[in-house]
């Protein structure tokens, strides 16, 4: 069975399953995206050395040369210590060059060394390419509906701090 074959089979399976309801629908949808955007990033990792955060964070430097990493780490939505690492690793490969702030010592400034540069262009194979392909296949009204329920939902799920809790529905039998 070749990959379309399987994909095939798998959307045709996914058309006959019960409905789940327009949350746990979406929820199913966003749980296949977050997988296959580590999918991506480990096939990326293993055939251009990089993965798509370390990506990300090159295509975002390459944008804002001598950004800091606390306003990297706010762009991409990560706690500093895992952008720590993203960075060490970057640096590591010779692709950023890592410089104290002139006006505070204290705060690092990053940049794209020239071998840092070379991946800093639209490359296909990579979780972008996939994401520029997608939103070429939707109108832009739905891409901006599409932006504006994630963004929703991104502050949701960021709103919230504090310990779960969870509450046994009631039992409409008595």
């Amino acid at each position: 069975m070749t990959k379309g074959e399987s994909r095939a089979g798998e959307s045709e399976e996914l058309d006959n399953m019960p409905p789940l309801g327009e949350v746990l629908d979406f929820l199913r949808l966003l749980w296949s995206i977050d997988h296959g955007l580590q999918t991506t990033s480990k096939r990326m990792e293993a055939s251009i050395g990089i993965t798509g955060l370390q990506r990300m964070t090159i295509r975002l430097i390459g944008r804002f040369p001598m950004i800091s990493a606390g306003h990297l780490a706010r762009i991409l939505h990560v706690h500093p210590s895992t952008l720590t690492g993203v960075l060490k690793r970057l640096e590591d490969k010779e692709l950023v060059t890592r410089s104290s702030d002139p006006l505070d010592a204290r705060r690092a400034l990053f940049n794209l060394t020239a071998k840092g540069r070379g991946f800093d262009i639209p490359s296909t194979g990579t979780a972008e390419s996939a994401v520029q392909r997608a939103l070429e296949r939707v109108p832009p009204s739905k891409v901006s509906a599409a932006r504006e329920v994630l963004r929703a939902l991104a502050e949701e799920l960021g709103a919230d701090a504090s310990p779960l809790t969870w509450t046994r529905p009631k039992s409409s039998k008595s």
